[in-house]
This record gives C-alpha cells, sequence and structure tokens, in this order.
C-alpha cells in the first residue's frame, strides 16, 4: 500500500510518500508545498490544493493520511490550519481516496514510541525507519510520521480484525 502523509500549514505543507509491505516500510518521496508566507490565504489553499493534487498524480497512492488540527493557544492561527487540512483533504477526496487521521500524539507515539517527542527525535527516527541518507526537513519529516503512523495503525487493525478483537 502506497501512503501519502501531510502534516499541513497554511505556509508550509509537508508531504511524505511512504510504502507499506507487510510490516516494512520503503521511502517514496518527501518534499514540502510552500505557498508562501505574503500571499492571501486564498492563494495558499489553492497552492496546497494543487500541490497535494499534483503530488497524488504523480505517485499514485492509495490512501492519504493527515495530522489533526492540535489547540493552539492562538484561535486565528487553529482557524487558518483548519482551512490548510481542508484544502489538503479536499484534493485527496476528490482524487477518491480514503483519507485517515491522526493526532500529533498518536503519531509521535508510532514513529517514536513517545507521544511527548521533540521535532528533533521524529526526525532522527523517521530517518532511521525509512533508512533515508539525510534527515528529511522538519515539516517533510512529520508528513513522513503521519505516513508511518497509518503504516502501523492500519498492520495494527488488520491484525485485531484477524483475532476478532476489533
Amino acid at each position: 500500500m502506497r501512503i501519502l502523509g501531510i502534516d499541513p500549514g497554511s505556509r508550509t505543507t509537508g508531504y511524505g510518500i511512504v510504502e507499506s509491505q507487510g510490516n516494512r516500510l520503503r521511502h517514496i518521496d518527501n518534499g514540502i508545498i510552500a505557498p508562501g508566507a505574503t500571499a492571501l490565504l486564498a492563494l495558499r489553499l489553492k497552492t496546497i490544493y494543487d500541490g497535494v493534487t499534483r503530488i497524488i498524480g504523480e505517485f499514485a497512492p492509495d490512501a492519504v493520511a493527515i495530522e489533526q488540527v492540535f489547540m493552539a493557544k492562538n484561535p486565528q492561527a487553529a482557524l487558518v490550519l483548519g482551512h490548510a487540512r481542508g484544502a489538503a483533504m479536499l484534493a485527496a477526496v476528490n482524487a477518491g481516496l480514503p483519507v485517515h487521521e491522526y493526532s500529533a500524539l498518536q503519531v509521535k507515539s508510532a514513529v517514536v514510541g513517545y507521544g511527548r517527542a521533540g521535532k528533533p527525535q521524529v526526525q532522527q527516527m523517521v530517518k532511521a525507519l525509512l533508512n533515508l541518507p539525510e534527515i528529511a526537513q522538519e515539516d517533510a519529516a512529520d508528513a513522513l510520521g503521519v505516513a508511518i503512523c497509518h503504516a502501523h495503525s492500519r498492520t495494527l487493525n488488520q491484525a485485531l480484525t484477524l483475532t476478532g478483537r476489533r
């Protein structure tokens, strides 16, 4: 299964694509969609939508995993982040892909084993888990972490279904 992970942001949206075969993960690609901090919000959202649409067209993922909005101290920032998530989710749904959401706590737990891990720890573990030659840019590493979280969650859910625990 090919998974597109997305770490949404109105200024920088990270993406990461991994392929999951059993319990093995393979890195396909990662990067950022950077609409520019000074552009109008509507234009940044269009850039995110167009970028995710392009990535889906190029890499043909089977599913999309996206990080949920965390409750920020600034409600306006959380609202803008929600718009960025919406643009990315809409691109995925318009492409006919299932969208799965994970909290930052779930992602960090799946990648590092500790839900309160710092960004450098996530970056280092993503590098190790995917055997990357270098540490990915912060937003791209977070997106790869979301994809890894979905791969692990999917495997766990399949195992629970097979054992009748679900």
